[in-house]
């Protein structure tokens, strides 16, 4: 069997150019990176602009486990399947963190035979968006730290710096840092911390922002620290917020590449779902609702992380209205999840699939109540037998969602044509797509809304230094109190503890920590043990990846 990286070093690809005649794309309207990658620019936006939308499908997932979902490639395959049945289809994905590629999850460009090209750009630097924003981000950490050295005028407490420093690599070391060590001239001493680039509210704001200007306001909201009398600073007050937008000037074009049978895709921006919004940008979402018939997009993690952010905060902004979700679920992932140990599941175990389903059955349930139709795709392995999979499709008729089986990994588009067929029959059925909570809705009763309907959490305890943040927030401004709600939690669980899975029952959920991203619209809730900056395994990922004398990179994933 082919590893990933041979499939896509194997492909045939498209000039860059053919790709975007594919989409009505002149030549003056797109900016190549190379010969397989491209910038769209502002002029097609434009141009799009009276289109008329074609319909929006998100796929998600269960609970990630060890042994591995295959969101982004069913996504991938399934856009490819669209083609293969005649529909005109795009796909709308993430850029991928070099954190995750360097460390335990590997790339994020599909698998097998469903891969957006070329596999190697995309998952190391691409077109240098990431690099972009964490130079912005930094840009303003560098300013404040100058503001404070050159006299303070404004009267920062540097106790209370609310803005962090980025990265985009896991690195634990970074998580809590002192920083102006050294002499008189080397600034003034004080904490700071790190954050993976991902986490950072600039990847927010730029996943969010409608065009530069919109992108520019919203720099300038940022709440970056309190001065020593409690007032609020923002990015504004210290007059970085233009420099920021031109660093960002380039990053905030969609990026055009293909799928492995030649597919157009739009790669752009890509927030953790687990300690951020989880979603491409509304950008690359909207121009793909106007190149086609169906947009095929993702949202990270499982439903309970992506999805609830893609409905309550993307949705929400961006005025979007989903035709229909998939939830990826495999035979696998559900004995896991029914006690099996990840050496033993290519063993038939039926009775711990049923057991585990009830995480399957809690995905289908959440999602059910934002009003949307729910395909149930089951991304098929070698070792599944029938027993398991027939009891797949029981719990899905049980539950009233439809179903198909996706083989997309090993057999390309052709894997996935059923699932499209499925997919397509649930976009011609009404949507009635609404968001979990109202606007007027308090902070604390946003997050109680979420903790009980979503994870299924019994109570919510918030730690003092949270509701003291809340209620400053509150206080700070009337429009605060009106921002979604984006959860930090961990991935693996339904609650903020990673060893319960299933579907956990009569759990509390703790939220330690609330912060404001008032340039992004939203209000953080950090939850659990979540951390915004990971850490490398004992072995990380990046100790197999090597490049040879020809430039031929190996070991990617």
């Amino acid at each position: 069997m082919l590893t990933d990286i041979e499939i896509a070093q194997g492909a045939t690809l498209e000039p860059i150019s053919k790709i975007a005649e594919k989409i009505g794309l002149y030549e003056e309207e797109y900016e190549p990176y190379g010969r397989y990658k491209a910038k769209i620019t502002d002029e097609f936006l434009d141009r799009m602009a009276d289109k008329p939308d074609g319909k929006l499908i998100l796929v998600t997932a269960i609970n990630p486990t060890p042994a591995g979902e295959g969101k982004t490639t069913t996504t991938v395959g399934l856009g490819m399947a669209m083609s293969k049945i005649g529909k005109n289809a795009i796909i709308a994905l993430r850029e991928p963190s070099l954190g995750p590629v360097f460390g335990v999850k590997g790339g994020a460009a599909g698998g097998g035979y469903a891969q957006v090209l070329p596999m190697e750009d995309i998952n190391l630097h691409f077109t240098g968006d990431f690099h972009a924003i964490t130079t912005a981000n930094n840009l303003l950490s560098a300013v404040i730290d100058n503001h404070i050295q050159q006299g303070n005028a404004l009267g920062i407490d540097q106790r209370r710096i609310l803005f962090s420093r980025v990265l985009d690599m896991n690195d634990r070391a970074l998580r809590n840092v002192v920083v102006g060590l050294g002499t008189k001239m080397d600034g003034v001493p004080r904490e700071d911390h790190f954050m993976i680039t991902v986490a950072s509210e600039i990847m927010a704001i730029l996943c969010l922002s409608e065009n530069i200007t919109d992108l520019k306001e919203r720099l300038g909201r940022i709440l970056v620290a309190y001065k020593y009398d409690g007032s609020p600073v923002y990015c504004r007050d210290l007059g970085v917020n233009g420099a920021m937008a031109a660093v960002l000037k380039d990053a905030l074009k969609p990026n055009l590449v293909q799928t492995l049978e030649n597919t157009p895709a739009i790669i752009h921006g890509g927030p953790f779902a687990n300690i951020a919004h989880g979603c491409n940008s509304v950008r690359a979402t909207k121009l793909a609702l106007k190149l086609a018939d169906y947009t095929i997009t993702e949202a990270g993690f499982g439903a309970d992380l992506g999805a609830e952010k893609f409905f309550d905060i993307k949705c929400r902004f961006a005025k979007l209205k989903p035709a229909a979700v998939v939830l990826v679920a495999t035979v696998r992932a559900l004995k896991y999840n029914g006690g099996v140990a990840k050496a033993d599941l290519g063993t038939e175990n039926v009775d711990a699939l049923k057991r585990g389903a009830v995480n399957l059955e809690a995905h289908i349930d959440n999602l059910q109540k934002y009003g949307v139709p729910v395909v149930v795709a089951i991304n098929r392995f070698g070792s599944d037998s029938e027993a398991e999979l027939r009891a797949i499709e029981e719990i899905c008729l049980a539950k009233g969602a439809e179903f198909a089986l996706s083989e997309v990994f090993a057999k390309g588009g052709e894997g996935g044509i059923e699932l499209a067929r499925k997919v397509v029959e649930a976009c011609e059925k009404p949507s009635n797509f609404h968001c979990l909570y109202p606007d007027e809705m308090s902070i604390r009763d946003k997050i109680i809304t979420i903790a009980r309907e979503i994870y299924g959490a019994a109570d919510v305890k918030f730690d003092a230094a949270a509701l003291k943040s809340i209620a400053e927030f509150e206080a700070l401004d009337p429009a605060y109190k009106k921002f979604p709600v984006c959860m930090a939690k961990t991935q693996y669980s339904l609650s903020d503890d990673q060893t319960k899975l299933g579907r956990p029952t009569g759990f509390t959920l703790t939220v330690r920590e609330v912060k404001l991203s008032a340039g992004a619209g939203f209000v953080v809730a950090l939850t659990g043990a979540i951390m915004t900056m990971p850490g490398l395994p004992k072995a990380p990922a990046a100790l197999n990846i090597d490049v040879d004398e020809n430039g031929k990179i190996t070991g990617l994933f």
